[in-house]
């Protein structure tokens, strides 16, 4: 079976589509330094590619250790500004509200940009699009709560606490939903009153790269936000060991981010990672099934199963261990894979021919170690990088399958006993990012997500988001954490004061 990859008239013809063509054919995208947009100082590009057609969208300036330089020099000139550290958390208010209504006015070419540098299905895209300016909404509500505090002490002295921005943050993003990534670091560092030296992931800069000059059409002071595409082994790093950035905040693979670690440590910089994942969805006999089998197929086939999140472990009593593997297979089985623009696209292709490669070659694992293929398992046609969803039943949660973040459409069913059972194999995993647990008993709901060990705990229910839940990790998953109130502490730093009176 071949994917569907033409472009449907439909989509050609709507005013996103063609904004998005427009700006892409206007020309190599430049690195935002200092209000400016500027080639790489070395002069070097790099190529984005669609991963649906495998054709070339553009090319990209590639930021290295000066052009790093040069922006984190930009990013504390505007730091120490009176025009950003001077200027009222009412301003800084008003500005992330503007911030959410370029969103909102540009989001038709946002999603398009986005379903064709990351080959998400349009309506995905779109859904990403209004999360992203949700985010910078809530943030906006934020500078102005911002608050210290007075501590109680005798008569002859007055103590309190501020709390302070960081200062200069690097933010290092992964590529997979690049734009949402974008919004949730660049959203709570401005709240807080920081300026941002941001690199997207150079399989998709250019979602980032639109939103950046949105942001700087609103007005945002020069250098309040810089950002440098370009590689993780030269840009990434030279930000990560900078000696002259206070914070940096990174989401992609746990090997990457003990790499940040380490280079963190030559200044001490405040470090928040939030890393990959290995989640367990969990479901016990007396689950609405229905709602339970819909939801771990989207649990593993959203965005290909490119997400950190994904729910690619599906626990299941080993009373329905049949019956939801038939209907699981059987439903994922419908799931259309083809061009993101065709509105009947379940699934688009994933990132590139590595990741496929990636991603097949533990297909292969799984049957060699002995679980149990029921759908998918392989590549679909020879253009675009598309795979099937792919379902192996009967798995050890000690297969390499079931231990391994895939990040692709891959799903472990896998039996347990009973209550502790799941929970057991549920937390045998070096990560800790999120959970789901499926049961109409009340009680157990709320054992299971207190016994799991996750940053983010569904119960019947998967993935939902909303601004003011923070997300981050457990164990190798990560710490910190990303929006919600918690953000704020991640970029904020507090000094206490004593005065005698």
């Amino acid at each position: 079976m071949l994917p569907d990859v033409s472009t449907s008239a439909p989509a050609r013809n709507t005013a996103g589509y063609r904004k998005a063509m427009d700006w892409l054919r206007s020309g190599p995208k430049q690195l935002l330094i200092g209000g400016r947009w500027v080639p790489a100082l070395s002069g070097k590009t790099f190529e984005t590619i669609d991963p649906a057609t495998e054709e070339s969208l553009g090319h990209v300036a590639e930021a290295a250790a000066a052009d790093v330089d040069l922006a984190v020099a930009a990013a504390r000139r505007a730091f120490e500004a009176p025009t950003w550290s001077g200027i009222s958390p009412h301003a800084r208010a008003r500005f992330l509200l503007k911030i959410a209504e370029a969103v909102e006015q540009n989001a038709e070419e946002l999603a398009v940009l986005e379903a064709l540098d990351v080959g998400a299905p349009l309506a995905f895209a779109q859904r990403h699009v209004a999360h992203v300016a949700e985010t910078f909404r809530y943030y906006a509500g934020w500078p102005t709560k911002i608050l210290g505090t007075t501590n109680p002490t005798d008569g002859s002295r007055f103590i309190y606490m501020l709390r302070e921005p960081m200062g200069v943050c690097a933010l290092i993003n992964a590529w997979n939903v690049p734009l949402v990534m974008a919004a949730t670091k660049i959203a709570p560092a401005l709240a807080c009153g920081n300026t941002v030296v941001l690199k997207p992931a150079e399989q998709t800069p250019l979602t980032t790269l639109r939103l950046a000059e949105l942001i700087e059409e609103i007005g945002l002071p020069s250098g309040v936000l810089n950002v440098v595409p370009g590689y993780g082994a030269k840009a990434g790093a030279a930000m990560s060991a900078h000696p002259d950035i206070d914070k940096i905040a990174f989401t992609g693979s746990t090997a990457v981010g003990r790499q940040i670690m380490q280079a963190a440590a030559g200044n001490m910089k405040k470090v928040t990672l939030e890393l990959g994942g290995k989640s367990p969805n969990i479901v016990f006999p007396d689950a609405d099934l229905d709602r339970a089998v819909e939801t771990a197929v989207v649990a593993f086939c959203r965005n290909s199963g490119q997400i950190c999140s994904a729910g690619t472990r599906l626990f299941v009593h080993e009373s329905l261990q049949d019956e939801v593997t038939e209907r699981v297979a059987k439903l994922a089985a419908t799931y259309k894979v083809g061009s993101p623009f065709d509105p009947n696209t379940n699934m688009g292709p994933l990132i590139s021919g590595r990741q496929m490669g990636r991603v097949l070659s533990y297909m292969d694992a799984g049957r060699s170690e002995g679980a149990r293929l029921t759908l998918g398992g392989a590549r679909i046609g020879d253009v675009g990088y598309f795979v099937q969803p792919t379902v192996f039943a009967s798995v050890s949660n000690r297969m390499t399958i079931a231990r391994e973040e895939i990040f692709g459409p891959v799903l472990s069913i896998i039996p347990f006993k009973d209550e502790d059972d799941a929970v057991l194999q549920g937390n045998d995993t070096e990560y800790g990012l999120a959970a789901a647990v499926w049961t109409r008993d009340a009680s157990r709901a709320h054992r299971v997500a207190r016994a799991l060990k996750a940053g983010r705990v569904w119960i019947n229910t998967y993935a939902e988001s909303d601004p003011v839940m923070s997300m981050g990790g457990y164990k190798q998953s990560g710490f910190g954490r990303e929006m919600g109130a918690e953000s704020i502490e991640a970029y904020t730093q507090t000094k206490s004061v004593l005065m005698r009176l």
